[in-house]
Order: C-alpha cells, then sequence, then structure tokens
C-alpha cells in the first residue's frame, strides 16, 4: 500500500514510518528537513511545510491511504488544525479516502477519560494545542472521508510490546502506552474498518 504520512519526524510518526516499511508499504513523506530521516528504500521525502498546499497535495497525490501524526511542543504555535485542513483538501482533490490521524485522549468527547492533572493542564498550558486537537478533530468528522480518529494515552519510547489495549469504551481510562505501539494500532486500520468514522482509544 502507498501512505502519504504526515508527521514522520516526531517519535511517533518515525515509528508508522518504520513499521510501514517493515510490513512491505511504500511511504511519501512530508518533511521540513529531509535530513532528519534515513534515506532508504521504499521512502520518497517531499521537503516542505504541511501550510503548503501544493507540497501536502503532491505527497498526497497517489495514496492509497493518509496517516497524519501532526504534533506541536507546548509554546509552539500548533499545527495540527490548520494542517489538517490542507490535508483534507488534498485527498479531496485527489480523491484519496481512507484517513488515521492521531490526537490524543482528553480530547472531544474523551475528557473524562484523562486524569485530574492532566485536565488542569489542559486548561492551562496545554490550552492551545487541546484546542487545535479539538479542531482537527471536528474538520475530520466534517470532511466526508474514511476517517478513524486515533486517541492514544501518555505516550513513551518504549518498545513495541502489542500489550495494550483499545476501543471506543468511554470507561477505557488513559495510561502510558509506547509509541511503537501506537503506530502498529494505527497501521492496523490500514486493512481493518473496524473503527471507521470512530475515536478508538489507546492505552
Amino acid at each position: 500500500m502507498q501512505i502519504a504520512l504526515f508527521g514522520a519526524t516526531g517519535g511517533t510518526g518515525r515509528q508508522v514510518l518504520d513499521q510501514s516499511l517493515a510490513s512491505g508499504h511504500t511511504v511519501t513523506a512530508l518533511v521540513r528537513d529531509p535530513a532528519k530521516i534515513e534515506a532508504r528504500s521504499g521512502v520518497t521525502l517531499i521537503p516542505g511545510d504541511v501550510l503548503d498546499q501544493e507540497a501536502t497535495s503532491r505527497c498526497v497525490q497517489g495514496a492509497d491511504a493518509v496517516i497524519c501524526v501532526l504534533g506541536s511542543g507546548v509554546g509552539a504555535e500548533p499545527v495540527e488544525a490548520r494542517g489538517t485542513q490542507r490535508i483534507l483538501e488534498a485527498m479531496q482533490t485527489h480523491g484519496v479516502l481512507r484517513l488515521i490521524a492521531v490526537t490524543s485522549l482528553g480530547v472531544g468527547d474523551s475528557r473524562a477519560q484523562v486524569g485530574a492533572d492532566f485536565q488542569r493542564a489542559m486548561d492551562t498550558v496545554l490550552q492551545p494545542i487541546i484546542a487545535a486537537k479539538t479542531e482537527q478533530e471536528r474538520l475530520i468528522r466534517a470532511s466526508g472521508l474514511d476517517w478513524t480518529i486515533v486517541r492514544p494515552g501518555g505516550l513513551g519510547d518504549g518498545p513495541r510490546t502489542g500489550d495494550y489495549r483499545s476501543g471506543t469504551d468511554p470507561t477505557l481510562m488513559a495510561g502510558l502506552v509506547s509509541r511503537a505501539d501506537v503506530a502498529e494500532f494505527v497501521l492496523r486500520q490500514l486493512s481493518d474498518a473496524s473503527y471507521l468514522h470512530q475515536c478508538p482509544a489507546v492505552t
């Protein structure tokens, strides 16, 4: 499968890239700094910014599916909503229907699935990022595409274990999960429509 990947230089994005290639997929990734990604067979790097519609469109063209793992650091201008809008426009232009996007537990109707400390952070230091992810989810829901929104709990850099919980049960509470396991779950959605138009948690 040909995958268009956005957010490939982040922790989860790197796991999605590595596991995609290991599974035999080919990947086109839009990256601001191609030097951050090792050149290897199966990967096409497009230099550019997700806010650049032309570059985003080039990344999406010819894809069978799009995986979006855009993220913003605390204090940075959030890119999730604005970047996703460009991705959605590119997908509609090129007739690409399948979208798997990673946001976070705590966003939207999942606020009760995170602890009180994280809720306080959502209302203060993380407020701009949460607002951007909330708008990102709204845009995706309204897109008319075949979307799945994956909401992980707290992210860690541990190995891929397969030992995690997932689903849409609203009592499923956030806990630490490795980026490698989140990537595994994301890639599973390429061939599984169980969570089509749903927002499963991974924790």
